[in-house]
């Protein structure tokens, strides 16, 4: 029996798998899939939503809202900057992180609405 989400013969479409592969050569998937695979740990989009609701957060208040070490904390705010998602200032011996653009407010307020539309399917 065939499944209900799987072609049941093949049949690729030139044009259109051209006209993607084409516009896919000026992207640079890895980069964003590497903004995905930050976003994907838990903590890390714990931290994330928090400073999409925050102007910024020292590292102290991102360990507490995770529930876990000021170096774990640091650990994965410090992926999220590398990775151009947040940014930091120090001030003092504290240190605030804040989301690095609108951009990146709106990836994960986005992915928080389609989640609570029900439309993940774990």
């Amino acid at each position: 029996m065939a499944e209900k989400n799987v072609c049941e013969v093949t049949c690729v479409h030139e044009d259109t798998v051209t006209r993607v592969k084409e516009k896919l050569k000026q992207k640079k998937t890895r980069d964003v899939a590497s903004i995905f695979k930050a976003l994907a740990d838990d903590n890390r989009i714990k931290i994330a939503y928090a400073l999409s609701l925050e102007e910024e957060l020292c590292v102290c208040d991102a360990a507490n809202i995770i529930g876990a070490s000021t170096a774990a904390a640091s650990h994965h705010l410090r992926l999220l900057y590398n990775l151009g998602l947040a940014k930091y200032e120090k001030r003092g011996k504290m240190v605030y992180y804040s989301l690095d653009d609108d951009h990146v407010k709106q990836i994960i307020h986005i992915a928080f609405a389609h989640q609570e539309e029900g439309k993940v399917r774990v």
